[in-house]
């Protein structure tokens, strides 16, 4: 039986592979086995930052495969369970303290676009990109959080435009609007995607973590309590090894070495 998906490292990056090209479908096997994934990257201290993309080069994924999803309700028993799980599985991405970035290219559609959603960063191909969630089309709605986050990520206007139209948008224009970071061609776009999580994976980890904490609860809590946030990131990070090889860096004029073994 093939794996689901496929991870490799690269030092302190994990980079995670939708395993079905060329369509890279969310299979139900695949839901649960990156449950499980998002749970051991969370736990262990070597990861420090994640890449998620799709086999091959065609599709990063055409989302959910619908034939599965009447036997996915039997299995976990209800509509409620199943949707219960892929909406768990994609706040453990969004709140995790190490940044995930999504390569979004081909078919990002459904759930092809929704869990990239819950990731911090996205970089889209420059030509190809068909980005959208289309489940109007289907007589449905989207319903892995895509209404939620992509408002917030760009704005109602946008995600109105995109939703009740089932519009598929490139990645030039996924740029402009603000739902992905990065344009790259595509043949550079997975090397660019690990190198920017090598960069943020050099960053202190301790001061990553309180950015992730503050900067990803922004919707959900008050200023204040996101200036308490702040505080508590600003004591833990003073006076550790990481603020200390930075201010020698600056003062000698040379990059820092972050997240050093003691």
């Amino acid at each position: 039986m093939t794996e689901s998906l496929l991870v490799e490292r690269e030092g302190a990056v994990a980079i995670v592979s939708i395993n079905d090209a060329p369509y890279n479908r969310m299979t139900l096997d695949f839901v649960d086995r990156l449950e499980v994934l998002v749970g051991e990257i969370a736990a262990d201290d070597s990861i420090r930052a994640v890449v998620l993309t799709g086999q091959g080069q065609d599709n990063f994924s055409v989302g959910m495969n619908l034939k599965q999803l009447a036997d996915g309700v039997q299995r976990m028993g209800s509509i409620d369970k199943l949707l219960d799980q892929r909406l768990r599985v994609i706040a453990a991405i969004e709140m995790m303290h190490k940044p995930w970035i999504a390569t979004l290219f081909g078919y990002c559609l459904g759930g092809g676009l929704e869990v990239p959603l819950g990731c911090h960063f996205r970089l889209a191909a420059a030509q190809g990109a068909q980005i959208g969630l289309p489940e109007m089309d289907l007589g449905s709605v989207p319903a892995w959080g895509g209404s939620a986050r992509l408002s917030q990520c760009v704005g109602k206007a946008h995600a109105l435009d995109m939703i009740l139209r089932g519009k598929k948008i490139s990645g030039p224009e996924a740029l402009r609007i603000g739902l992905v970071h990065e344009v790259w061609p595509m043949a550079e776009l997975k090397r660019r995607a690990i190198d920017l999580a090598q960069e943020l994976a050099a960053q202190p980890a301790l001061a990553v973590r309180g950015m992730l904490d503050v900067i990803m609860a922004s919707q959900e809590k008050t200023q204040e309590q996101l200036l308490q946030a702040e505080r508590r990131a600003v004591k833990n990070t003073y006076g550790t090894a990481d603020s200390q090889e930075g201010m020698m860096a600056f003062l000698e004029k040379r990059k820092p070495v972050f997240n050093q073994p003691k």
